[in-house]
């Protein structure tokens, strides 16, 4: 679940109580989603709290910035003259009931609180909530391992069953965003980024002999794997103090370090010290640019293949949860995205 992100905001003067009152509904089919929000419409709806702040505007005083979410996307809610007990009164993944309106602002919508509180998860079904069931979990997880299990190189291959044979790794693995914000910003997305690189590399790999498939498949697997100890991901979605701190980036580079010993151990044998540096050199340079956080620029074959991959995949992904984000917005086209630099034709069919 996306969202293009919002500038800060002075205080507006209408705040609002949090109390909240009134039977909770269940999210099912009467439910509206968040790509069916309007401009000005007034809602009173449940939804998943991803992400939660206490922020001040310029003026000193504090307002409340909540991301709300559900299946079909994301929309940030802010709650003005906001106090610390408004904070306080739910936790990021926790199911809420809002009430406020819907407004267009900055080429995007927001959700203007006037009350929000927990509500009880048993009322709540579910599968409004998650892009991804646990079928399509367990349906990713075989096409990953499927992919993976064509690696003829041995070494690379006993990293790559190393990496899947680490229960707790990969069950945050499988719960996962990809981020949590631009792409794949839901439960699940990071093993959906992965398994369409996958595919890409695969499709990719054959159309160019000299680029070493292995070397790119265990890439792929690889790249964002420190995003698992970047983020919490078992109730909402935020940054771990080693996420803060160090990033996912840097963590992979740990980890990765780590199994390559652990391959070393149970193998009796020295990991290649090439194949280990060309490994790293993916993780350390997927980013493509240094202003895009890369320690290093794409120097080798296979991580010019997986920076333009892993970028595909991902500007697809964030432009389509854009479209899907504003499918309530009248018109053939998107709102204007200043981060972007432009609006997105959505076709008028």
């Amino acid at each position: 679940m996306s969202t293009a992100p919002f500038p800060g905001r002075d205080a507006d003067p209408h705040g609002g109580s949090l109390a909240s009152k009134g039977p909770t509904r269940r999210g099912g089919s009467g439910r509206k989603r968040i790509t069916e929000l309007a401009g000005g419409a007034q809602i009173e709806e449940v939804f998943l709290a991803t992400r939660k702040q206490l922020r001040p505007n310029r003026n000193g005083q504090l307002y409340l910035q909540v991301e709300l979410a559900d299946r079909s996307g994301a929309i940030t809610g802010r709650m003005w003259n906001a106090s610390d007990d408004d904070f306080e009164a739910f936790d990021e993944g926790d199911y809420v009931r809002v009430e406020g309106t819907v407004q267009l602002y900055s080429g995007a919508l927001q959700i203007i609180i006037t009350a929000i509180g927990r509500v009880d998860p048993r009322s709540v079904d579910e599968s409004e909530f998650c892009v991804l069931s646990t079928a399509d979990i367990e349906r990713l997880m075989g096409e990953l391992t499927g992919v993976l299990g064509t690696i003829r190189s041995e070494p690379i291959r006993r990293l790559a069953d190393e990496v899947l044979a680490d229960a707790d790794l990969m069950a945050a693995f499988k719960r996962s965003p990809a981020g949590v914000k631009q792409h794949h910003a839901y439960g699940g997305g990071l093993l959906e980024h992965v398994v369409n690189l996958l595919h890409l590399a695969d499709t990719v790999a054959p159309r160019y002999p000299a680029v070493n498939r292995d070397l790119l498949l265990v890439g792929v697997l690889l790249h964002d794997i420190g995003k698992t100890l970047e983020l919490e991901s078992e109730r909402g979605f935020s940054y771990t103090d080693a996420g803060q701190l160090l990033g996912h980036v840097l963590l992979g580079l740990e980890l990765v370090d780590e199994k390559i010993r652990a391959v070393e151990d149970r193998t009796g044998s020295v990991f290649d010290a090439e194949t280990a540096i060309r490994i790293k050199h993916m993780i350390a340079s997927h980013h493509g640019e240094y202003a895009f956080g890369a320690p290093k620029l794409p120097m080798t074959l296979e991580a010019i293949a997986l920076h333009h991959l892993d970028q595909l995949d991902a500007r697809m992904a964030g432009t389509l949860q854009l479209m899907q984000n504003e499918a309530a917005l009248d018109g053939g086209w998107t709102q204007y995205h200043a981060n972007l630099g432009r609006k997105f034709f959505k076709g008028r069919g």
